[in-house]
């Protein structure tokens, strides 16, 4: 991603859940940046999955978490719809419900896994290595 000296690189990061009290914690975990090392975030919050498929299919989102825990279309189902059948689709987080699902996870496709409760600092550096994974896959210009 490279942008002129005067404008701040920015990823788009995707939110989804059905829950307002997720996002909200999301949102605080993530803060303006998630490290240091990486650009800053432009989160886009959406809360169905229509939505969802809507937004990544316009192709400018960086990364995405999902709420595996949203309803009525888990965040687990829907990373593997994504992955399925979005070429080039973002890196995706999933917040899982229990450790125990973390099989699950597994079979979305999922790039990272971080479970509810959400510890910030924990989702906060996943968030980091998804973009910092994404940087390396952009292409010089966008």
């Amino acid at each position: 991603m490279s942008m002129s000296s005067t404008e701040t690189p920015q990823m788009k990061v995707l939110v989804y859940s059905d829950d307002a009290d997720v996002r909200a914690q999301v949102r605080l975990a993530i803060g303006r940046r998630p490290a240091a090392d990486v650009p800053k975030v432009e989160l886009v919050e959406v809360a169905t999955d229509p939505a969802l498929i809507r937004r990544i299919e316009k192709g400018d989102i960086d990364v995405a978490i999902f709420d595996g825990e949203a309803q009525p279309a888990g965040g687990m189902g829907m990373c593997r719809q994504v992955k399925d059948e979005i070429y080039n689709a973002p890196p995706i987080m999933v917040i899982i419900g229990r450790r125990d699902d973390g099989w699950l996870a597994t079979w979305s496709r999922a790039d990272a896994v971080v479970s509810h409760p959400i510890d910030p600092v924990v989702l906060a550096e996943s968030l980091a290595e998804l973009m910092r994974s994404r940087l390396e896959r952009l292409p010089a210009t966008r």
